[in-house]
């Protein structure tokens, strides 16, 4: 095809594209507003994880005693930096981007700084339970650079601050880099207790609104999901709590699926490929009714 020929066909629908209020794209409204940088972000964390696990991912120089507060100060700074334009930008997406709003995402963004000795706090107890209960974790050092429950767990645990602290759009841009980089999908508006580990984690799902306690353990493949969904007057889903209660010292070995907002008593055992919509109460052992082979005489 001729050169004009095709620069023709171009031009026609670069008119069908760039019509915003088309009935068919009325779905894909024209953006206008300032927008979160997923490459930013990604930066914000690659520096969230030099803080929270000083040493492992950074200079060697990094991690010594007589220079760890100089590097920690550093990244905080440029942590700070980034975080309040990304939050301004994320709050511009539920309202009209306004000056005040820089200074909101400023508070955010100092008060987001101090949780995150919390949040190093929790992942440390991640990675004590993941070294308690995977016989072939070697070490601390191990875990921290090799399993993928780990990256997840920081991108959740920081997400979920943010979460906390009303900010759009960004805490769900960070568990998706998470999840498209380790195969976890865990929601920034679940809430996870300490000592919480993931064994081997590809496939595992846990929904927005799970309650998770202390010292659980999941295996892969696990879904903690709704069952179904309240509808509104205008036939859309509602945000009410619709994921499992998992309370302390529970096990959920792989490919399991609990659904529904129920609860999982303390100390329970939930077996391999389980479905599973009504509560247990403490220290249940649900496992699969075994199969019977039949023999030919």
């Amino acid at each position: 095809m001729k050169r004009i020929a095709v620069l023709e066909h171009i031009q026609e629908n670069v008119k069908k594209l760039s019509v915003p209020d088309s009935p068919e794209y009325k779905y894909i409204p024209l953006h206008q507003k300032p927008s979160p940088s997923v490459e930013t972000l990604r930066e914000i964390m690659r520096l969230l994880r030099l803080v929270i696990f000083p040493g492992f991912f950074g200079a060697e120089q990094e991690a010594r005693v007589d220079s760890i507060q100089y590097y920690t100060g550093v990244y905080l700074e440029r942590i700070y930096d980034l975080l309040q334009e990304q939050i301004y930008n994320g709050l511009c997406f539920d309202v009209e981007c306004r000056c005040d709003l820089k200074d909101y995402a400023s508070e955010i963004s100092v008060a987001f700084i101090d949780r995150l000795p919390y949040i190093k706090s929790m992942l440390s107890t991640d990675v004590k339970a993941t070294l308690d209960g995977d016989p072939a974790a070697k070490s601390v050092s191990e875990i921290i650079f090799c399993y993928p429950a780990i990256r997840a767990l920081l991108h959740q645990r920081v997400a979920h601050e943010l979460y906390k602290l009303e900010v759009p759009v960004i805490p769900r841009i960070i568990t998706e880099m998470a999840h498209s980089q380790t195969g976890i999908d865990i929601h920034p508006g679940a809430r996870i207790g300490e000592y919480f580990s993931i064994d081997h984690g590809t496939g595992v799902v846990i929904g927005q609104t799970a309650i998770i306690g202390n010292h659980v353990r999941l295996y892969q493949g696990v879904t903690l999901g709704a069952k179904s969904f309240t509808l509104d007057e205008e036939g859309l889903p509602m945000d009410i709590p619709r994921h499992p209660i998992i309370e302390d010292y529970v096990t959920i070995y792989s490919n399991a699926s609990i659904l529904g907002r129920i609860t999982i008593g303390r100390g329970s055992v939930i077996g391999g490929n389980i479905w599973l919509t009504h509560s247990v109460p403490p220290d249940s052992k649900i496992t699969q009714t075994r199969a019977t082979e039949n023999k030919s005489s």
